[in-house]
């Protein structure tokens, strides 16, 4: 091979291993470049607060806080400082996906503290849903959000600390050394008054524009406050919906005892009167003192409560359904309200859909119970 030839092959090797030396060094450049850029934005999301919460956001892998009160800064710090590192002295509730502590923050503020579990099934849609929810929501009969905290799997919310605790604490007993909580039993005016309180928070929840179905009312999740008024709570389950559609869900929602009979059928399907019928198993309950998800004996054989109550009404015997721990000789306790009261129950817990009447109609019924005025009955037996 003569020289020419030679030097051509050589001028050609050396531009190939020329362009693929300078295409190494651009392809190594703006992968630094993209780098770089990424490890900044990254540090600027972490680094700022969420003051207008997104709970469709990652939350799950940004570092996040937010509260209504700017004055209110809340971090992981301060919430365990004001739990005591989450003392299981100062659990207070136990609602879906996670514990309630009872904390006093740094300003001196009493509230409660709900730390979701980090392995709690589907955790972070839930703690956004309950976000999502609460922070929109004002009512006298609805739980207060005051703000929240996430990093990771970690997620934790504030709430109002409500005194008295939860219904089913109440109704059925309670293990706590707090003394806010008094072990006597509630008197048949309270009761109703409760039921009311719930009645007119779920009118409302099913009145928005968008309404709410909160999908787990139960004894638990109705606080009491310091005048045991009722305050609605645990919105880990609660769908928005459209008015002219239900949501349809592929997995069981709410509690055994409190769930319709057509979540037994295998229809999972989430409107208005899924929540009308636990609040009819509610009532049964508060007024009964016996848990839905136990049996009661009637004619020497075991029914759900929802059944023993509908025979108890037949026989016009409602008056034995009333807790035992209420005084008989209570001036509130009158036979004509306890009767209209069963009935209203038994109407919102009808075993079809269509029986069970909207909550703007379960509001009045209530309201317009005969010999039932609350305020002078709870002067009388204050006296």
């Amino acid at each position: 091979m003569d020289h020419g030839v030679q030097a051509i092959f050589a001028a050609i090797g050396s531009f190939i291993v020329v362009t693929l030396l300078l295409a190494a060094a651009i392809l190594f450049c703006q992968h630094r470049k993209s780098t770089k850029s990424r490890t900044r934005r990254n540090n600027q999301i972490r680094a700022r607060p969420l003051r207008n919460p997104n709970p469709s956001s990652s939350l799950s892998i940004v570092d996040a806080s937010w509260s209504w009160d700017p004055k209110l800064k809340i971090s992981m710090e301060e919430l365990s400082r004001a739990t005591e590192n989450f003392s299981p002295r100062l659990i207070v509730g136990d609602g879906s996906f996670g514990l309630v502590y009872k904390a006093r923050l740094s300003t001196g503020a009493v509230v409660a503290v709900k730390k979701l579990s980090p392995d709690a099934f589907q955790g972070f849609r839930e703690f956004a849903a309950e976000m999502e929810t609460l922070s929109k929501l004002g009512h006298r009969n609805i739980v207060k959000i005051l703000g929240y905290w996430a990093s990771g799997p970690e997620r934790l919310l504030v709430y109002e600390f409500i005194e008295k605790g939860n219904l089913d604490q109440w109704l059925h007993g309670h293990s706590s050394n707090d003394d806010v909580f008094r072990c006597f039993p509630l008197t048949w005016v309270h009761r109703v008054n409760i039921m009311r309180g719930v009645a007119h928070g779920l009118c409302y929840l099913h009145g928005l524009d968008k309404p709410i179905i909160h999908r787990d009312i139960k004894a638990s999740n109705v606080l009491l406050d310091s005048e045991f008024q009722a305050h609605i709570a645990d919105f880990g389950l609660a769908r928005r919906i459209d008015t002219s559609h239900s949501h349809v869900s592929t997995q069981f929602a709410g509690t055994i005892g409190y769930m319709p009979p057509e979540y037994r059928d295998g229809v999972l399907v989430a409107n208005k009167k899924v929540d009308v019928y636990s609040f009819g198993v509610l009532m049964m309950e508060t007024a009964s003192g016996h848990r839905p998800n136990l049996a009661v004996r009637f004619d020497g054989v075991d029914i759900g409560l929802v059944q023993w109550a509908r025979k108890m009404k037949e026989q016009g015997a409602e008056m034995k359904m009333v807790d035992e721990k209420i005084s008989r000789d209570e001036e509130g306790l009158r036979e004509e309200s306890v009767k209209e009261y069963i009935r209203i129950a038994c109407m919102c817990a009808g075993e079809l859909q269509k029986e069970r009447p909207q909550m703007v109609e379960v509001v009045k019924l209530l309201e317009s119970m005969p010999h039932f005025d609350y305020q002078n009955d709870v002067n009388k037996i204050a006296t």
